[in-house]
């Protein structure tokens, strides 16, 4: 896992299914957000920078 993510926030969108599959984790941090795959947290998280993901979390709330 990336450093500095072990004491972050995790949570799943209320979207997520209730069977826990295809289902990521966020975690909104100071300078960042960080995005992983729920069915395997050892596995490294993605860095977004915050105003990038505010922006992909718009356009895909208006697909």
């Amino acid at each position: 896992m990336s450093s500095g993510t072990t004491d972050l926030a995790w949570f799943k969108s209320s979207y997520s299914g209730s069977q826990g599959d295809d289902c990521v984790e966020v975690a909104i941090a100071e300078q960042a957000v960080h995005v992983r795959d729920s069915k395997d947290v050892s596995r490294p998280s993605v860095s977004v920078e915050r105003e990038q993901w505010s922006r992909f979390v718009g356009f895909v709330a208006n697909v």
